[in-house]
């Protein structure tokens, strides 16, 4: 069959006359895209499976990733609306999350039951990943969007929107390094931290048993230390949160 009379731009009133025919057209694997009033409206794709969904969504992404290919903002969240997959934003880049193994969760459970301990009666809530998180950096344009491995929130009775999605800054934020993510914990995230507006970053390094403590003020590193087994880590922005390495790593 041929569609020669057939486009891909096409008014309501259009498909409405002529609905059997823009339906074969897009049967035969083509799209198009339906206007009201002259604005964009609706899509009209060919029918796909769940599973043909996934495996789309899930190549498009990991060619994004490993192609080195640069989206915006509305783009990846695109992409992220339509995927199941653990996905993070950085610099452009759509990172595809691996799972977590029984160490790092270990050691995240551990950390979580503490700091949710110290912060009984405070307005302060801690949330552990999978966790959404829009990082706006100062001068930069676009945010990045990240799921760290456990974060502080004193900002979420305010920064809550109507889809219940947390889009203010956390105060407190852990990575817990692995071998994959090493690299980009310390350098790309440590950035987009320092430069979003917040205020205490730790880097939890279950091989080496080591804690490295950033604080950060007016976007700039304040103060950083590092601690190994045996010692007590400090807190640069809650007074009064002191948690013992070995209680994090044995």
């Amino acid at each position: 069959m041929e569609y020669k009379d057939c486009k891909n731009l096409i008014t309501a009133t259009e498909l409405k006359m002529n609905l059997g025919k823009y339906l074969d057209y897009v049967i035969d694997n083509h799209e198009v895209v339906i206007t009201k009033n002259g604005k964009k409206s609706a899509r009209l794709t060919p029918y796909i499976t769940d599973i043909e969904r996934y495996l789309f969504v899930k190549e498009e992404a990991l060619d994004y990733q490993y192609g080195g290919k640069k989206v915006s903002y509305e783009e990846f969240m695109e992409i992220y609306e339509k995927s199941d997959l653990r996905m993070e934003f950085i610099n452009g880049e759509i990172i595809i999350l691996g799972s977590p193994n029984v160490y790092h969760q270990d050691i995240s459970g551990k950390l979580y039951t503490i700091l949710q301990e110290f912060l009984k009666g405070n307005k302060c809530k801690i949330y552990y990943a999978p966790f959404d998180v829009t990082f706006n950096k100062k001068d930069f344009k676009e945010p990045d969007v990240m799921q760290p491995d456990l974060l502080i929130a004193c900002d979420i009775d305010e920064a809550v929107n109507e889809k219940g999605r947390y889009m203010g800054t956390p105060s407190f934020v852990v990575e817990i390094l692995s071998p994959s993510t090493r690299s980009r914990d310390m350098v790309d995230k440590l950035n987009t931290y320092m430069i979003s507006g917040v205020k205490e970053f730790w880097i939890i390094d279950p091989k080496d048993k080591t804690v490295l403590v950033y604080g950060f003020k007016n976007f700039k590193i304040d103060e950083f230390t590092s601690y190994k087994l045996g010692d007590t880590v400090k807190s640069y922005f809650f007074n009064n949160l002191e948690v013992y390495t070995n209680d994090i790593f044995n």
